[in-house]
């Protein structure tokens, strides 16, 4: 049973590529007290198996820009369904930074996201799969993501608000009865963490964030999100999934201060 993300509880513990890909080996998980302290909260008593065989998670040892730190899922157990999966980043405000469910047609799992990371922190994946659950990581190298100054000021943030787009690829299974395709969504939203500062006023932005998130392609489910402030700032994620062969994908989306979105993405091929 995974940790249900609410606005009460995330606001409770507000107290406060390619280029990388080499560098996972050198930054498996550590020991860790927070988590000593989460693991109950987030997976109450049940048994946490290791994902090694399962699951792999690819996150760099030092990041970038700690505002916007890639995470890749990739499934390497072809035989496994993970039909869930529970992103924890330990040092973050709220370390909980999203619940995501999985259809059918999202397959052998390959999921990419971005996300802030406020101190040096395992971050780390629980997959849920019939067996149990099953959990990974990596330990990050990155500090102040959850309070970086947001790229637009307020008012040009708010007034895309919202705004979609899709990228859809090609993988080369164009001959395969159900092809498999490669897509990435990008949404307009700031996503405020509560930590940040107006850079004119300095007074703190309240958290605004998008808290659910649906993926659908035509009448079939491929994935949701139940996000916190840990997602970044204009979220972006890719996958991979089994084409229905419908026209189009359509992202609904809700937000904190209660705004609803929803766009119908035709799909397209395109690099």
């Amino acid at each position: 049973m995974f940790f249900k993300l609410t606005t009460a509880a995330l606001m409770a513990t507000l107290v406060a590529g390619p280029s990388w890909a080499s560098e996972t080996v050198q930054n498996p998980l550590t020991e860790s007290e927070t988590w000593v302290d989460l693991r109950g909260d987030v997976v109450g008593d049940a048994v946490l198996a290791s994902a090694d065989g399962l699951l792999n998670i690819d996150a760099p040892y030092r990041a970038h820009d700690a505002a916007t730190v890639p995470i890749v899922l990739k499934q390497v157990d072809t035989g496994a369904t993970i039909t869930a999966a529970t992103v924890v980043i330990d040092e973050n405000p709220a370390p909980v930074a999203a619940v995501f469910g999985f259809g059918k047609a999202m397959g052998q799992l390959d999921f990419e996201l971005r996300v802030r990371v406020n101190q040096y922190s395992n971050v780390r994946v629980i997959a849920e799969t019939p067996d149990g659950l099953h959990m990974t990581g990596r330990y990050v190298k990155a500090s102040g993501g959850c309070s970086a100054p947001a790229t637009k000021d307020p008012e040009a943030a708010l007034a895309g608000l919202g705004k979609m787009k899709l990228r859809q690829f090609e993988d080369g299974s164009a001959q395969m009865s159900t092809p498999r395709r490669e897509a990435q969504i990008m949404i307009r939203h700031p996503n405020y963490s509560g930590l940040q500062r107006d850079q004119v006023t300095q007074l703190f932005i309240p958290a605004h964030f998008i808290d659910h998130m649906e993926v659908w392609q035509g009448d079939e489910l491929l994935f949701t999100m139940d996000g916190g402030i840990s997602i970044s700032e204009n979220p972006v994620f890719r996958f991979s999934y089994d084409d229905n062969g419908s026209t189009d994908l359509t992202v609904k989306a809700t937000d904190t201060e209660g705004n609803a979105f929803e766009t119908v993405l035709p799909k397209s091929v395109n690099g």
